[in-house]
């Protein structure tokens, strides 16, 4: 029984209701329940991920009409890129963290089943170049126009998929035509000693003009879809 509930910049929109209704001496029909809590550890963390302190974002009116553009826009923004983090489950649970309906926003217990926390965090470049796995990323491969050009695309997959095989049997072949991923070579060989082969091989090879980069990948990250963009 308060008067006030929450932190400023960090409570949810019931609670800012309740406040008022409490301070003009009403009675609020909506209680607050802990729902409150996965708002403001939505909001954390947004300003974690972000870097930035976000009190007078979420109090905007432009906040209020639509939350979800504003977090899209902070996930797209170039300045807070964070390489090791799946970013596409962590903005998905931060947005069902911070629907405005206490109704339809997700509870601890669904958070927690966010395929965010069940991910493995991608290594850093040095491990992909170290550590042979039978998964080889090749970077700077493709541009935007080959991928938007289905019989470039094509003709694209299968050279490479040509000179991959030079190395070893590839057991798959993967170019993400969208983010994440968008424009990386992924190639799965049967074992570590053909993947390395062709690490060695392929590194500063040129192709389209191109200076290629080849690093290694998690074999279990690949298998379970988990792609991710490493920045060199």
């Amino acid at each position: 029984d308060v008067k006030y509930i929450q932190t400023d910049g960090y409570r949810a929109p019931e609670a800012e209701l309740q406040n008022c209704l409490a301070q003009a001496g009403l009675q609020s029909e909506t209680e607050c329940t802990s729902a409150v809590d996965l708002w403001s550890l939505g909001i954390v963390l947004l300003e974690m991920f972000s870097g930035m302190k976000l009190k007078h974002t979420v109090q905007s009116q432009e906040w209020k009409t639509n939350s979800s553009a504003i977090i899209d826009r902070i996930f797209a923004s170039e300045g807070v890129v964070n390489s090791a983090i799946p970013a596409y489950h962590l903005r998905d649970l931060i947005k069902s963290m911070l629907h405005c309906d206490q109704g339809k926003r997700a509870s601890a217990e669904k958070a927690l089943c966010s395929p965010f926390f069940s991910i493995p965090f991608a290594p850093h470049i040095e491990d992909l170049v170290m550590l042979p796995t039978p998964v080889l990323r090749l970077l700077n491969v493709l541009s935007d126009a080959s991928l938007q050009c289905e019989e470039e695309y094509e003709d694209i997959l299968e050279d490479i998929r040509e000179e991959c095989q030079k190395y070893g049997p590839v057991v798959s072949l993967l170019i993400p035509k969208e983010n994440p991923g968008k424009g990386q070579v992924f190639v799965e060989y049967a074992n570590a000693g053909d993947s390395k082969a062709a690490q060695k091989m392929l590194t500063g090879k040129i192709f389209d003009g191109k200076f290629v980069v080849a690093t290694f990948y998690p074999l279990s990250a690949y298998k379970r879809g988990y792609l991710y963009q490493n920045l060199l």
